[in-house]
């Protein structure tokens, strides 16, 4: 693999921001071409990156690495790429590169430089995943949250306003966390490079271990209130449902950020080699912590009257299961998490598509989003027979975009719910059976039960809204669908059944990745050359 390809993730939707920002927003064709080519290339860039990195003999072969300047690692910018940066480099171009032909007719209208900040948030995310050290962890952080702030505000509103300047007080606050927390880590060990912090943890003086726990929780916060953790999550299901659709599927994979940091942080500077001090450090919170968002994710499913706050719930319900994979650290459950995390995050996105096409005709500000009915309460004079006394069922007939609506809208509950016969269900195996066989930790039990319950609620859900929006109101009007938008839900919703018949080699794959990840060394050595190594 060419280790100047680990820079194009980055510098391809910076180079296509800039030449738009100077093409103006009138040249509206060039601007979206731009885009276009831009998604485009990305996903070739992460092809080819998974397939180098797929082609890596076994667990003994090192990470790629790109150092900018050429300076020692311990001290410049040094970009990282393993199969795990490889496999979300990939996940993210594929999302943008369906939500962007979603974006282009309905939505970038409804305000100014979309493109550009949409370029931006990728730009923000492929950094994130490739960087090798915590300070340009958080530049590109920043990058992506600053680009995020414009999208969730673009094409106004009251109600998109109002939630989207809860989310940026809410992603300030988490960005000062952010910083504390770096400082002090920085503060006790002198150095911001992961590979070096992992050689270095377990050296750490034990008068100041204390501190470098402070410093790393205080860090995880920042990333736990990204996740959606609970109590941190309780801003995400409305800003993600007053947001534009073809945003609120991006934002989707902008949530699997803080997933991404606290699995690599987690494993490489507190796995098993951290010293009996530092082992597996937050750990037991963030098993804990998985287990109460499941819940609280559940409930607000369950309560939901908005499709978009729906979807968005089921984003909260994502973020626990993994936070409680991830706690428990043991590799054949990350190997399924691997598999959940892709197919989840493809099917809320695919998902959020399909609620902006079955939104209201003629809405223009989000202030009427597509509600549902609340549930009739006991003793209520309503007959079943009442509902369909005046309707003449030898008439009724589903146009063709309405039915693929309703096809796509039942695959992605399958996909949510984790139901056979599509690959959501298989991700899901993958990730519980380990968990029955894997030496048991309190609570193992609890998160494999609550998975469960969960995918079971998420059908109850899901059939309800499905039920109300394309039988239960026969004078429904949906907008019109452009055959972009229904290729975007169908890129999506393809991957998935692929990923349904093609299994072994991917699985195969995640099961790799799942192993480097559980093996710092690898990733040490892989960075730090041996001139760079501590005596």
């Amino acid at each position: 693999m060419s280790q100047h390809l680990l820079i194009a993730p980055i510098v391809v939707p910076l180079l296509a921001a800039a030449l738009q920002l100077l093409a103006g927003e009138r040249r509206q064709r060039l601007v979206a071409t731009l885009s276009m080519a831009s998604c485009l290339a990305l996903v070739g860039v992460a092809t080819a990156l998974l397939l180098a990195a797929a082609g890596q003999g076994g667990d003994t072969v090192t990470t790629a690495v790109y150092r900018l300047g050429d300076w020692p690692a311990r001290f410049g910018i040094v970009l990282v790429g393993d199969r795990l940066s490889a496999l979300m480099l990939l996940l993210s171009s594929v999302v943008a590169l369906a939500a962007l032909p979603a974006a282009l007719g309905r939505w970038q209208q409804r305000g100014n430089y979309f493109q550009p900040l949409f370029q931006f948030l990728l730009m923000g995310l492929n950094g994130a995943f490739l960087t090798g050290d915590l300070f340009n962890l958080f530049v590109f952080f920043e990058v992506l949250l600053a680009a995020s702030y414009g999208l969730a505000l673009h094409g106004s509103g009251a109600r998109r306003v109002s939630a989207g300047m809860h989310y940026i007080v809410v992603n300030l606050t988490a960005s000062m966390l952010f910083l504390l927390g770096v400082s002090l880590v920085f503060g006790v060990t002198g150095t911001l490079n992961m590979a070096a912090l992992a050689e270095l943890i377990p050296t750490v003086p034990e008068k100041t271990r204390a501190l470098l726990h402070a410093g790393a929780a205080i860090l995880g916060i920042a990333f736990l209130i990204k996740t959606a953790m609970w109590p941190l999550g309780f801003w995400l299901p409305r800003t993600y449902a007053a947001s534009a659709p073809a945003v609120a599927a991006m934002f989707a994979v902008m949530t699997k950020v803080g997933i991404y940091v606290l699995l690599r942080l987690g494993l490489l500077l507190f796995g098993d080699g951290a010293g009996p001090a530092s082992s597996h450090f937050g750990a037991d919170w963030l098993l804990w912590g998985g287990i109460a968002t499941i819940v609280a994710g559940v409930v607000g499913m369950l309560g939901a009257r908005d499709l978009g706050k729906l979807a968005g719930y089921n984003v909260v319900i994502s973020s626990g299961t993994l936070l409680g994979a991830v706690g428990l650290q043991q590799p054949a459950v990350t190997a399924g998490a691997l598999a959940y995390l892709v197919i989840s995050t493809l099917g809320i996105a695919a998902l959020f598509l399909v609620a902006g096409l079955l939104a209201p005709e003629g809405e223009e500000e989000a202030d009427d989003a597509l509600a549902l009915e609340p549930y009739e309460p006991v003793g209520s004079e309503v007959r079943s027979d009442d509902l369909y006394a005046d309707e003449d069922e030898s008439r009724t007939v589903i146009p063709a975009p309405v039915a693929m609506l309703g096809v796509s809208f039942t695959a992605c509950a399958l996909l949510l719910a984790g139901l056979p016969p599509l690959s959501g269900f298989l991700a899901k195996f993958a990730m519980l059976a380990p968990m029955l066989e894997a030496p048991t930790r309190p609570g193992t039990h609890a998160l494999f039960a609550l998975v469960i319950i969960a995918g079971f609620c998420t059908v109850i859900a899901l059939c309800r809204a499905g039920i109300q929006i394309f039988w239960a109101e026969t004078d429904r009007r949906f907008p019109q669908a452009r055959v972009t938008e229904i290729g975007a839900i169908a890129l999506l919703l393809g991957l998935c059944l692929l990923l349904t018949v093609v299994v072994q080699a991917p699985l195969d794959y995640l099961d790799a990745a799942a192993r480097q990840l559980h093996d710092p060394g690898n990733y040490v050595h892989g960075v730090l050359p041996p001139a760079e190594m501590r005596p």
